[in-house]
């Protein structure tokens, strides 16, 4: 073990209020594409600097963690008065790569069905890499990070503890990737549902005969296995459901319906 990570260090000032890790113990962060993310992190070794930034940030460290296209930016408080400003880099997408990955999205209505219900499936990885623009950070260069703090090591406990909490962000709602990458959910799911609506796009089967009446009263005919890309070629009502568009809420209400079946 190198030197510097036996070195006795001043505790952090502790916080009230700051952003806590749900993870009490063990990993943070449980699906695919959060641990995909944290994988970097593990890729540099970090020793440490790893499990005290988890130490960090499941005290509430982390006073603020916003995202936004191309980048993370939060504020740590550490041993010092003043918080430390942590960024995270990662290019966006351009408009034209973003217009191939939404065309091939659109080709398979299903992913963002279970994008809406909160799940990523791994195929989607695929679609990108298909424009030759990996989803997720494979190394370190691509994934500049920034702290204010003095420790010349980076990424520092500082910044290890933000990326925890920005998996643990991911975990909860896949979109946030995409957000990050430069494409906000509104706008993602508004060219899913135009490109859906186009007159060249192929016909779902079943209840595209009834669509006029898919949000009336009574008992719903029996549910093909492609539900899901029928529920975005609706035009939804402008209501939220919990905080989520109401496609959010019908998507894994129909696969229940049917399971029943």
């Amino acid at each position: 073990m190198p030197w510097w990570e036996d070195y006795p260090e001043t505790g952090p000032i502790k916080v009230e209020g700051g952003i806590k890790a749900r993870s009490t113990r063990g990993r943070i962060a449980n699906t695919w594409w959060s641990q995909r993310f944290i994988s970097v992190l593990e890729s540099m070794q970090l020793g440490g600097r790893m499990s005290r930034g988890k130490n960090y940030a499941r005290a509430g460290q982390v006073l603020s963690l916003d995202i936004s296209a191309g980048k993370a930016i939060a504020k740590v408080q550490g041993s010092r008065p003043e918080p430390y400003a942590v960024k995270l880099i990662c290019r966006p997408l351009t408009a034209e790569q973003w217009d191939l990955v939404t065309e091939r999205l659109a080709g398979q209505a299903l992913f963002a069905a279970k994008l809406l219900a909160g799940e990523m499936p791994p195929e989607v990885e695929s679609v990108f890499a298909e424009v030759d623009v990996p989803l997720f950070p494979s190394a370190a260069r691509d994934l500049p990070m920034h702290c204010s703090c003095p420790d010349w090591a980076v990424p520092c406990k500082h910044v290890a503890a933000v990326c925890f909490l920005l998996a643990e962000r991911f975990d909860e709602d896949p979109f946030l990737i995409f957000e990050w990458r430069g494409r906000s959910k509104k706008d993602l799911l508004a060219k899913l549902r135009h490109r859906n609506h186009r007159p060249d796009t192929p016909k779902a089967p079943a209840l595209e005969e009834d669509i006029d009446d898919f949000y009336t009263a009574g008992p719903l005919p029996p549910l093909p296995e492609e539900t899901e890309p029928i529920l975005l070629r609706v035009d939804a009502l402008d209501i939220q459901v919990q905080g989520e568009p109401l496609l959010a809420a019908l998507t894994p209400l129909y696969r229940q319906f049917r399971r029943a079946d």
